[in-house]
């Protein structure tokens, strides 16, 4: 055993995270090494019951039965082609408009979120059906780019979220109730991202043109009205099938989800893209997406037992105290501050770990509403998808965008949509009752 100040342990273990990731080793394997080699330098071989116990309290919690249950009805979903039709559904929609098919992508990733709660099928499956179509239209890479991004973030806030049920375990709290606190921050990022679109793109067409004519009026009337209806309507009764069982108390989220993924199944097989095989191909799917998930879940629980254990929690902890001449709201900006930093080097998943045991007791001692405080650090994480250089949001999308999209158009599309997700966490500061009045008043 080594002795160590907490404040060395602190900054060696944050710089050991930054190094694993810059040398490409995935944050899972770089938490928990970090975790046993400081584990095993500040207690010796005792550290490995330590290990032991949180690993083996993360694989059988409860509440996180949840997540694996939405991966999967977001595999069924995937297969359904709701999401091609939707896509369509929504363009025919606002195709009078400037920007009618970035519109169409906000909206459509807002319905997804509701279905799914996973990023990477919103992102991928929107840039997969989108991306063409917007370029094909002479929208602009940039534009097209961050809308695609930026609305498929919200599958991650808007709920079921796989976050905010991993943050209601993390907080001691009820699902139900971070859902319907997280519903109206959703909301207004997709009225913020939409009215940024509509601007753009009155201010310059040519970034983002109406839907040509012939391909508006192709459709009569009546078919516009059916195609939106069969398209529309099975995902908004899946997503009042488990956010109303939830809210209703008829259900808790894990047995919402497991509702959630058996609708999914049956929507599959209605909308005729069943066989063996794609059954096959939806659970192998989520199942390498949980095992990932998994996989970090258990490293950052490790490393957050060995960082708390060696006092780095308190050194956190202390350097907040130390602004306390700014008042409770100066102190909550530098939270906020340390979140909006750590979402560009290390993923979501470790930073709720880390710092919801360091925060949430700081919050309450400031007298700040617990549910609020965690949804703001939600709306937060929103921008750590966008933010190089961990922004998955990114990542998924440059995988499958066509050959003339580069990096660096990503890079640029992405910017005024951080600076609006920084708005929408200023408006849910300034504005507490919008997150915290719906669970006043429908979860008990």
């Amino acid at each position: 055993m080594i002795e160590m100040s907490p404040e060395i342990s602190a900054i060696l273990m944050f710089a050991g995270i930054i190094v694993g990731l810059w040398l490409g080793h995935p944050i899972a394997f770089v938490l928990a090494g970090l975790a046993a080699i400081f584990g095993f330098l500040g207690w010796g071989p005792e550290a490995w019951y330590m290990f032991m116990g949180r690993a083996f309290d993360a694989a059988t919690n409860n509440i996180l039965i949840a997540i694996p249950n939405f991966i999967l009805m977001a595999s069924f979903l995937g297969r359904t082609g709701i999401s091609d039709g939707l896509f369509r559904a929504m363009m025919f929609l606002f195709g009078p408009m400037n920007g009618a098919i970035a519109l169409a992508v906000i909206v459509m990733c807002a319905i997804e979120a509701a279905c799914t709660g996973v990023i990477g099928a919103s992102v991928v499956s929107m840039t997969i059906l989108a991306m063409p179509v917007m370029l094909k239209h002479g929208y602009d890479k940039h534009l097209s780019c961050g809308t695609i991004a930026a609305g498929g973030t919200l599958s991650i806030l808007i709920p079921p979220s796989i976050m905010l049920v991993m943050m209601a375990d993390q907080a001691g709290v009820s699902v139900g109730k971070l859902f319907a606190g997280g519903f109206l921050p959703g909301l207004i990022l997709t009225s913020l991202f939409f009215i940024y679109i509509v601007i753009v793109t009155r201010l310059n067409p040519e970034k983002g043109p109406a839907l040509p004519l012939e391909e508006r009026t192709g459709l009569s009337v009546q078919q516009k009205i059916r195609f939106i209806l069969v398209h529309m309507v099975p995902p908004i009764f899946l997503i009042l099938g488990v956010l109303g069982t939830i809210w209703t108390g008829v259900a808790t989220a894990t047995e919402a989800s497991g509702v959630g993924a058996f609708v999914a199944f049956i929507m599959m097989i209605a909308y005729g893209k069943f066989s063996w095989k794609t059954l096959a191909e939806c659970i192998w799917s989520a199942a390498r997406t949980n095992c990932m998930v998994m996989a970090i879940i258990i490293g950052a629980s490790l490393f957050t037992g060995v960082f708390l254990g060696l006092g780095g929690g308190k050194v956190v902890t202390d350097i907040i105290m130390a602004f306390d001449f700014l008042g409770k709201w100066g102190m909550l900006g530098i939270m906020m501050f340390i979140v909006f930093v750590l979402g560009f080097l290390i993923d979501w998943i470790a930073i709720v770990y880390i710092s919801f045991p360091i925060f949430l007791p700081i919050a309450t001692q400031l007298g700040f509403d617990k549910i609020w405080f965690i949804i703001l650090i939600a709306v937060n994480l929103q921008m750590s998808f966008l933010t190089p250089p961990v922004g998955y949001a990114l990542f998924y999308m440059k995988t499958t965008v066509p050959p003339e999209v580069k990096l660096i158009d990503i890079y640029r599309g992405i910017i005024p949509f951080v600076i609006i997700q920084a708005i929408g966490l200023m408006i849910c500061i300034l504005f507490p009752a919008l997150i915290t009045y719906i669970p006043s008043i429908v979860i008990r």
